[in-house]
């Protein structure tokens, strides 16, 4: 009976619940201070922008290597999907205070798969502004101050949306979501993001470059895909086609244009139309032995 009462005894130095709930009220209350006081950085900020630096508050390379420390650091019994929401949200919303937008997003390819993206990505203080078709969310980007766009990243029936980035003063491609590659992903639509950002804040790894070919046939399908991710959609020619580039790192836009002329295309015309970090692969965690 000793015995058994001895192991009910909890060890002397362990602390007890109230303890605990009040170091869980400590760091909670350490949190929202290193949120306020990140926001009176911020303030501080826009206001050495308005004499520093002009354009677009959207920094692509700076987020990408800010997700890429968030992965490399994180550890313990807290998901990996929570902490990043987290700061995606913090980053959204921060930078919607330095100079307010909406995000509009193409719900052709699925309205709740969409709105889990933009909400995982961007929180509930942004706008949200849904669409149906990509041409109205680069039409309604392309007109705003400094709006941001969410479209699929894959052919829709709805045309070929990227060539209306063709233009030097118009919207480029600057992003791709899910930044973080993980086959359980909660948001794992893959879209790129629309809008406008200053050159030195660009994430260059990937080019996306649109393109337009006459002659596209199933062998020059299989050639492009072999050295780049290619989307195509059918062009105004007969044979023709409007195909969305991304060039990865090392790769070389004129040998992709070599291999379709090879494959009996002509390529009509090519264009610059954004770039985008290279996502970020998060190791797959061993599976525990049984």
């Amino acid at each position: 009976m000793g015995a058994g009462k001895a192991m009910t005894n909890k060890p002397k130095d362990a602390p007890s619940l109230g303890d605990l709930r009040k170091d869980i009220d400590r760091i909670d209350e350490a949190m929202h201070g290193l949120l306020m006081e990140r926001g009176e950085i911020i303030d501080r900020l826009i206001s050495v922008k308005k004499t520093q630096e002009s354009g677009s508050a959207f920094r692509p390379a700076r987020e990408a290597d800010m997700m890429r420390r968030l992965v490399q650091r994180h550890k313990g019994i807290l998901p990996l999907d929570t902490a990043e929401s987290i700061l995606r949200v913090i980053i959204a919303t921060f930078t919607h205070v330095q100079a307010p937008f909406s995000v509009h997003a193409d719900l052709s390819a699925g309205d709740a798969m969409m709105r889990d993206s933009a909400r995982f990505h961007f929180g509930f203080t942004v706008p949200f502004v849904p669409h149906v078709g990509a041409a109205g969310v680069v039409e309604a980007v392309s007109e705003s101050k400094g709006d941001l766009g969410l479209v699929p990243a894959f052919a829709t029936t709805h045309g070929a949306w990227w060539t209306a980035l063709e233009f030097a003063s118009a919207p480029k491609i600057i992003a791709r979501l899910p930044f973080l590659d993980r086959s359980d992903h909660p948001a794992p639509l893959n879209v790129f993001v629309v809008s406008r950002a200053a050159a030195d804040a660009m994430a260059t790894d990937i080019e996306t470059w649109s393109l337009r070919v006459a002659g596209w046939s199933a062998k020059a399908a299989r050639a492009a895909s072999a050295l780049a991710e290619t989307i195509a959609v059918p062009d105004s020619a007969f044979d023709g086609a409007a195909l969305l580039i991304s060039v990865p790192p090392g790769g070389d836009l004129k040998l992709i244009k070599d291999a379709l002329v090879k494959a009996g295309v002509t390529v009509r015309s090519a264009a610059l139309v954004g770039s985008h970090a290279t996502r970020y692969t998060v190791p797959e965690k061993p599976q525990a032995k049984p």
